[in-house]
């Protein structure tokens, strides 16, 4: 009875935390608007993109019309030139979360970066193998000399599903991957998997919107067109005429490599927006996949709601209410 009650008391000590989030183009901003204002609560954006100066269009960002007076933390925060991981936004996400709580708030993560919401729900622990190490600088040699796509083979021989989600453009975590193998004898995808089940410090609801997958994909097309007619071509340009380029993790962003492959003359403007649309609509099914093999989501299909966000938000209240996150 005693463990019983221990655990009962753990649950009630823990301090409350929402999260929000699904695919690109879904729809979480307005929501998220909403649902912050009905729960006293502020923002903290889980998106790897919006994070950055400079890149307005071709993230979707936020606007300060749109943030209606709530106050949102990690928008607009970092120069692309920065470095910005999980590991920094674990860290810069805590930070806005006391500050939440020490304003007598509810701090409400919403975007659609699924490893950046787990890292924070579970407490990853990033401090393991932080050290730099030869191996390192080896394969930064190997990736300069042989290429991304040798660098990702080697990933795939020792650990398989790490190779199959991180994408070999991102020679950054194919290296953290390779270095982890290295040091530990285990795949890091397996330390994930370990991390991913531990128990969370805050009494959580995680909400995943979803939406018919022709709906969504239409949403995705219309919004890279909305995208190119707001402007993304010039953004781009201004950025690269700043000395933002392809090397930086924050221009491989879709949306912003395509556009600077067509910049540099690789393909044409038209090939440049197909790539956008088919790989923003291959990067929202790869993030639903992500969202639905966590544990303890709720799912939000908007189609059950007659994609009424007043519906939507009156359902979220009553099951914060239920799971005492409100009285």
């Amino acid at each position: 009875m005693k463990e019983v009650n221990d655990a009962l008391k753990n649950i009630q000590e823990r301090r409350p935390l929402i999260v929000l989030t699904g695919p690109t183009s879904v729809g979480k901003t307005k929501l998220s608007i909403a649902l912050a204002k009905a729960v006293n609560g502020e923002i903290i954006s889980a998106d790897s993109m919006q994070v950055y100066h400079y890149m307005d269009i071709g993230t979707a960002k936020i606007t300060k019309e749109e943030m209606d007076g709530v106050t949102h933390y990690l928008v607009d925060q970092y120069d692309p030139n920065e470095e910005f991981n999980v590991v920094e936004f674990q860290k810069e996400a805590k930070k806005a979360i006391e500050k939440i709580y020490a304003k007598g708030k509810i701090p409400l993560i919403v975007g659609g970066t699924g490893f950046y919401i787990q890292a924070v729900l579970n407490d990853i622990d990033f401090t393991e193998n932080e050290q730099d190490t030869s191996y390192r600088k080896e394969l930064e040699e190997i990736a300069a000399t042989k290429g991304a796509a040798f660098l990702h083979e080697m990933l795939e021989k020792v650990d398989k599903d790490s190779a199959e989600a991180i994408h070999e453009n991102n020679v950054k975590k194919v290296i953290r991957a390779l270095e982890f193998y290295e040091l530990t004898g285990e795949p890091i995808s397996k330390h994930n998997e370990e991390q991913r089940a531990k128990e969370s410090p805050y009494q959580f609801m995680y909400f995943v919107l979803d939406q018919k997958r022709d709906v969504l994909y239409a949403n995705i097309d219309k919004r890279v067109d909305i995208m190119m007619e707001n402007g993304l071509l010039e953004e781009v340009r201004r950025l690269k005429e700043m000395g933002y380029d392809r090397s930086l993790v924050s221009m491989q962003g879709i949306g912003y490599k395509e556009i600077l492959a067509y910049l540099d003359g690789e393909c044409s403007l038209e090939e440049a927006v197909y790539i956008i649309k088919r790989d923003t609509r291959h990067f929202a099914k790869r993030q639903m996949t992500w969202f639905r093999r966590e544990r303890d989501v709720t799912m939000v299909p908007k189609q059950d709601f007659d994609n009424n966000e007043d519906k939507i938000l009156e359902y979220m209240l009553e099951l914060l209410k239920q799971k005492g996150i409100l009285s």
